[in-house]
């Protein structure tokens, strides 16, 4: 594949799922995967397992450290250089949030004409339940048995979640998950 074709391959790729990956960056990876994982193979299921791994410990939306990621790799696993790399990750980086960035300039412009709309409240209330579906469909990618979740991963989920019930501090668990992690593993 030549240098062009690929950075347009990526370019439509991101932009696509930045097209329809409604419901943020969780609803969005059932799209990753299928666009970059099954279609075009840039990467293995287990990349995209630490793809997503990496990206909750980097600041930023999930989407666009995904994209990042994946434009760089896409270059270089093709045998072009670093620097090039670096363009497919800005490509990407690009695409998947040149969507986002159209539609809100035009939703921006017609908010107050639209706000009260019955259709427009409409489409939202239909968008929710398929929001909630692509969540849950990521959640599944992450747990399947071709990921490194086992018995000890599920503990700590467990009581992560008993905690959070009890209203302690989101940054302690996090780190507290972190801590227990490096010992259990």
């Amino acid at each position: 594949m030549e240098l062009l074709d690929l950075y347009l391959a990526l370019f439509v790729s991101f932009f696509k799922i930045g097209l329809f990956g409604f419901g943020g960056g969780y609803a969005m990876l059932p799209l990753i995967q299928h666009e970059i994982v099954d279609t075009h193979q840039w990467i293995t299921i287990n990349e995209f397992t630490d793809i997503v791994a990496i990206s909750q410990t980097t600041p930023g939306p999930i989407a666009f450290n995904s994209a990042t990621y994946i434009g760089y790799s896409a270059v270089t696993e093709m045998g072009f250089t670093s620097g090039y790399g670096i363009l497919g990750s800005a490509i990407s980086t690009l695409a998947v949030s040149l969507p986002s960035l159209i539609l809100m300039t035009l939703v921006t412009a017609f908010f107050f004409r639209l706000k009260n709309n019955p259709w427009i409240q409409s489409a939202l209330s239909i968008l929710k339940p398929a929001i909630i579906g692509l969540i849950a469909s990521a959640a599944l990618i992450l747990i399947t048995p071709y990921n490194f979740i086992d018995y000890k991963s599920w503990i700590i989920f467990g009581v992560v979640l008993i905690a959070s019930l009890k209203k302690i501090d989101p940054i302690l668990l996090i780190f507290l998950s972190g801590v227990i992690g490096l010992v259990l593993y």
